[in-house]
């Protein structure tokens, strides 16, 4: 599947469709979704919603489609394959949830948990099939979370669905398997192609693994891509324990002036710099603006100056542009 849209910019969420082609909208379909990607530590989670012509529903059963986890990639790959021979009567809808989107939504103030992202990717799925003209009567789900609750979140977005939510769907119904099918075969892809734009050349050859934290390619992964300033690339979900507890031991402790719990006019709040504290073992060595570390050195006349190039790729990863000073 082509995914260059995603490799542009891999910081957002983004939508692909599939090829289905059909003017006939008179036919009834079933609807399931399923996601891929929800455990790991690196890498997007995927969503998909497949929808299929009920009086077609026994080729899903001829190309093989069970739970995807109990299916190599290679089986899985050519099932997926398979899904554009019959782009008249099946297709789907997929979302992309890239990690850096997962992560900032998990620590964002008024926090935004991985189940409440998965049911909100679940309902623009369904709605988005709906859009395309696609008489949908059934719609089952695999569940995240309580399945009546699930269900009835659904049901009051779309009254007129008959709703299925259960657990292990992807081995009950072979249309949830189809989807989970969709789903681990495009993670798969962007995975293994993403390229870690905050890497030099040099660190483009690091093995990461499985991606999920008990792997041991992926924690040592880990080890190697923290940078001490800027954390760790995009492709690693920051907000899993697994990293948050490696940057709370391995980088620069940073501690941010809270302007509302101190006592001072609005004057002198206004010209406070968050500062940066840089600590020892044992007591706390130097207290520095955050600002300065990348400020231009002042060199004495005899001495070349030196330009701090450190963070220069997490600039670019993050699509913004290092400083360029003067000579």
């Amino acid at each position: 599947m082509d995914i260059s849209e995603f490799e542009k910019n891999s910081l957002s969420n983004i939508i692909f469709r599939s090829s289905y082609e059909t003017n006939d909208t008179n036919r009834s379909f079933f609807l399931g979704i399923d996601e891929a990607g929800r455990g790991p530590v690196l890498g997007p989670m995927v969503y998909s919603a497949f929808f299929c012509d009920e009086d077609h529903l026994s080729v899903l059963n001829d190309l093989g489609c069970a739970d995807s986890k109990q299916l190599t990639e290679e089986r899985r790959s050519l099932i997926f394959a398979e899904y554009e021979k019959h782009k008249t009567y099946l297709g789907f809808v997929l979302k992309v949830l890239s990690p850096h989107m997962i992560s900032t939504c998990m620590l964002r103030r008024d926090k935004y948990n991985l189940n409440d992202m998965s049911h909100d990717a679940a309902l623009e799925l369904i709605q988005l099939v709906l859009d395309q003209g696609i008489n949908v009567k059934q719609v089952f789900v695999d569940t995240v979370g309580d399945p009546d609750k699930y269900a009835s979140k659904i049901r009051l977005r779309f009254p007129k669905l008959k709703v299925t939510v259960s657990k292990k769907a992807d081995s009950l119904y072979p249309i949830v398997s189809a989807s989970s099918i969709c789903a681990k075969v495009v993670r798969d892809q962007i995975v293994q192609s993403w390229k870690i734009k905050e890497f030099d050349e040099e660190k483009q050859i690091i093995q990461y693994g499985s991606g999920y934290p008990g792997d041991p390619k992926t924690k040592q992964f880990l080890t190697e891509a923290l940078d001490e300033i800027f954390g760790f690339p995009k492709f690693v979900r920051f907000s899993w324990s697994t990293a948050s507890t490696i940057i709370g031991n391995k980088c620069v402790k940073v501690s941010w002036d809270d302007d509302e719990d101190e006592n001072v006019n609005t004057k002198t709040t206004a010209k406070k710099r968050k500062s940066e504290v840089i600590e020892s073992s044992t007591t706390t060595t130097t207290t520095k603006t955050l600002f300065s570390y990348f400020a231009q050195k002042t060199a004495k006349k005899t001495e070349p100056i030196v330009r701090r190039t450190s963070g220069s790729h997490f600039f670019r990863a993050a699509h913004l542009k290092p400083a360029v000073f003067p000579n």
